[in-house]
């Protein structure tokens, strides 16, 4: 070896740090100004959570007879911290580049209060999904099961706080919070979807609902389904189109099925059957599904031998 270890190390330290030095990469960030804090946002969920289902998700010190306090302190804790971190997410906006920072600090101030002063609508829209779960399942055992397991009731919750954010015009810090919702249960909601009461996800690994969906009550999605674009080749041009469904009241969506378009609806009280693929609206009252597939059943008078068993294999994938 004509290098040694040490000479080796230097060389590939020297040429990354020199990569950084080239300015048209976006990806190089070496100023000192503080960015969003991922991991925080992130750890925020189980103090959200264990606000908005107090004694279910506790810490030791929990008490039921000293609730008041222990929320107050906690409601304080996540108002200082989320507080400073809209703050960070309002500084990226374009059109507040330049702006003074005391009026960005006032309106995150007034986010955080505004948020927090809609947590009460929030845990009433939870109840009516904790509800349509626990109608909806005949395998759950009992409420706690769906708030403590469930991952459809979990990606739910996250989103309805995330929305309000959305909503309030806080960026970036929505998309964190789905998004960690996202990697831990599969279920992918975008927190500018908006999302009726009695909203309930069975399953759900694979779910995709786009960011302009608009789903209303007493709607049941199952697993792998998308509510999603026609289309994405307009890229950054159909920001702020309409690019995705619209699911009405008292709508079954089952797995594996597809509902694409912004001009799309499927009416109330419509059945969408599994591994459908939807482009146009659907009428209210409508069953939607494909024809069965053709199984043949062929008995098998001896045992396969390993020749036919590879032939039956590559039948299956013509």
């Amino acid at each position: 070896m004509s290098e040694s270890a040490g000479q080796l190390e230097t060389r590939a330290i020297r040429g990354i740090i020199e990569h950084y030095k080239k300015e048209e990469f976006f990806i190089n960030k070496t100023d000192d100004e503080v960015e969003i804090d991922v991991v925080l946002i992130q750890g925020l969920i189980e103090k959200f959570f264990r606000i908005l289902f107090p004694g279910y998700f506790r810490e030791r010190e929990y008490k039921a007879s000293d609730l008041e306090n222990y929320i107050s302190v906690l409601c304080r804790e996540v108002m200082l911290a989320l507080n400073k971190q809209i703050f960070l997410a309002l500084k990226k906006l374009p059109q507040n580049k330049g702006a003074a920072e005391g009026k960005l600090r006032e309106r995150s101030l007034l986010i955080t209060h505004e948020l927090f002063d809609r947590i009460p609508r929030v845990r009433e829209f939870l109840e009516s999904d904790l509800q349509a779960a626990y109608d909806g399942d005949p395998a759950a055992f009992d409420k706690t099961e769906i708030i403590l397991s469930y991952p459809g009731f979990y990606a739910i919750a996250v989103n309805r706080l995330a929305h309000e954010l959305f909503v309030l015009g806080v960026p970036l810090i929505p998309r964190i919070l789905t998004e960690a919702a996202h990697s831990r249960t599969g279920i992918d909601i975008h927190p500018g979807a908006t999302l009726g009461k009695y909203f309930f996800i069975d399953h759900g690994t694979g779910i995709v609902i786009g960011e302009t969906t608009v789903i209303g009550e007493h709607v049941k999605v199952y697993q792998g389904v998308t509510l999603g674009a026609l289309s994405t080749n307009g890229g950054q041009q159909l920001k702020g189109v309409k690019r995705h469904p619209t699911i009405e009241d008292n709508v079954t969506i089952y797995s594996g099925a597809s509902i694409l378009g912004g001009d799309t609806v499927i009416g109330k009280n419509s059945v969408i059957g599994g591994n459908t693929f939807v482009t146009k609206s659907v009428a209210p009252e409508t069953i939607v599904s494909i024809k069965n597939q053709e199984l043949k059943f062929k008995p098998a008078a001896r045992s396969v031998s390993p020749q036919e068993e590879v032939e039956l294999q590559r039948a299956m994938w013509i």
